[in-house]
C-alpha cells in the first residue's frame, strides 16, 4: 500500500520537474567585471619585489615562502606572538617591531638607527634572520646537547632554543638548560622560556647557518 502511495505521489512530481527542465530555455548568465577595477583605487601590497629581496643578503639556500613548520611557519608564528605582525608598534617598555627587538640587540647587528629600522619591514626581516643565525651560533653546542631532551616538562627542540633565545637572549637559554631547567626567565610580561619552548617546537631551522659576528649590510 505505502509503496504504492509512493508511486502515486512522487514519480508524477518527478516527471514534472524533468520535463519543465527540457522545456525552460536556459539563459546565459553574465557578469560586468568591470564594477570590480580597481582603477583609481589607492592599493598598498606588502609583497616586496625581486629587487628589495636581492637587497636582504640571504642565503641562496632560503627556501620559497611556504608555512607550516618550515622556517617562514616559524618566523611568523613568533612575529604573531610578539607583535601580532605589526611591523610599526613600540610596546611600552621600547621594543621595536614586528619581531620586538630590543635596541641593545639591534645594535649588536649593527643597526643604530631604530627610527628608520621601524619604518623598514625588509631591515626587520633581515635583523630577525640575522639575530637567528647569531643565537644559534651561541647555542650550537646546547642545541646538539640537548634537542630531544625533555627538560623543565619540555621537549627540547632546535626551534624551540632559537625562539627561547629570542625571547630572553642566547646566555638566558643556556643557563635554562644547562641548569635542567632550574634556572628560568621570565620576560616584563610575565612570558617564560619554558612557554616559548614549548609554543616555537618542531619547526624547521635547519637552513639557517650558524653565524658569529652577523652584521647589517644596509
Amino acid at each position: 500500500m505505502v509503496r504504492n502511495l509512493v508511486k502515486v505521489t512522487v514519480l508524477p512530481f518527478m516527471i514534472g520537474l524533468l520535463a519543465l527542465g527540457n522545456s525552460t530555455e536556459k539563459k546565459e548568465i553574465t557578469i560586468d567585471f568591470s564594477v570590480y577595477s580597481t582603477e583609481g583605487l589607492d592599493l598598498h601590497y606588502t609583497v616586496p619585489t625581486q629587487e628589495q629581496v636581492n637587497a636582504l643578503h640571504l642565503p641562496l639556500t632560503m627556501p620559497l615562502p611556504y608555512a607550516g613548520k618550515l622556517f617562514i611557519g616559524f618566523k611568523e608564528a613568533l612575529a604573531f606572538k610578539e607583535s601580532q605582525c605589526d611591523y610599526f608598534v613600540v610596546n611600552k617598555f621600547g621594543y621595536l617591531g614586528k619581531y620586538q627587538f630590543g635596541k641593545s640587540t639591534l645594535d649588536l647587528l649593527g643597526i643604530k638607527n631604530t627610527q628608520a629600522f621601524l619604518k623598514d619591514p625588509l631591515m626587520q626581516e633581515e635583523a630577525f634572520f640575522l639575530n637567528a643565525s647569531r643565537n644559534k651560533w651561541v647555542l650550537r653546542k646546547d642545541i646538539k646537547r640537548f634537542s630531544g631532551r625533555n627538560i623543565g616538562g619540555v621537549k627540547v627542540t632546535e626551534s624551540g632554543i632559537l625562539a627561547a633565545a629570542h625571547l630572553a637572549g642566547p646566555g638566558s637559554v643556556k643557563k635554562f638548560l644547562r641548569s635542567g631547567g632550574a634556572v628560568g626567565f621570565n620576560d616584563a610580561f610575565g612570558t617564560s622560556i619554558r612557554s616559548y619552548m614549548k609554543r616555537f617546537s618542531g619547526y624547521d631551522v635547519s637552513f639557517v647557518a650558524p653565524n658569529r659576528r652577523p652584521k647589517f649590510k644596509g
